[in-house]
């Protein structure tokens, strides 16, 4: 393997040139179908086939002549998969709807045993769930009604600093005051 990235690359892109140059030869000489699919190391992709054919044809034939089938393999593999997938999914199905109290009728004592078991751990942790969230809200809104009854103080002593009276009713009936003196003055 060549280490220095740089030189990698070119030596791919020079090789690949001349393996395609030589594709393009067999074809057209020996009037081979030729098929050649590649990947660099940074995922690009290049492909020749010959003017004739295409690629499926020619996996196609590559199949008749090995006695065998690309797809048939993985298409079982996936299969195997979906079955096993399906199979999941109708024994969760099964579990929901028996965790909601249906389709209990076919559960012996101990499964219908350990489903309660089961039912009550979930209970419980709902419940702590629930009791955790109040507990949240609760303090929440406690530092809040803090809050505000400490605002509310600072307004009322702030109010409290304001009412000293700047002018008002001053009974000065000692030295009477005669309004109409004042009338008299303009």
């Amino acid at each position: 393997r060549i280490e220095n990235a740089t030189n990698r690359q070119v030596t791919y892109s020079k090789r690949r040139t001349g393996i395609m140059k030589k594709a393009r030869e067999l074809t057209v000489l020996c009037d081979a179908q030729v098929a050649i699919i590649m990947f660099s190391s940074t995922g690009k992709y290049h492909e020749f086939c010959s003017p004739a054919t295409d690629i499926k044809r020619i996996f196609d034939r590559y199949q008749q002549a090995i006695g065998t089938s690309l797809w048939v393999e993985q298409y079982e593999n996936m299969q195997r998969t979906l079955s096993h997938l399906k199979d999941i999914n109708r024994n969760l199905r099964t579990e929901i709807r028996q965790r909601m109290g249906e389709d209990l009728d076919g559960l012996e004592f101990e499964e219908l045993r350990g489903l309660e078991q089961n039912v009550d751990a979930a209970l419980k942790e709902v419940r702590q769930r629930k009791y955790h969230v109040i507990s949240t809200q609760t303090e929440t809104y406690k530092k809040k009604v803090k809050h505000s009854q400490e605002a509310n103080r600072n307004l009322l002593q702030e109010l409290g600093m304001r009412e000293e009276p700047a002018f008002g009713f001053v009974d000065n009936t000692a030295g009477g005051w005669d309004g109409g003196a004042a009338a008299d003055m303009y």
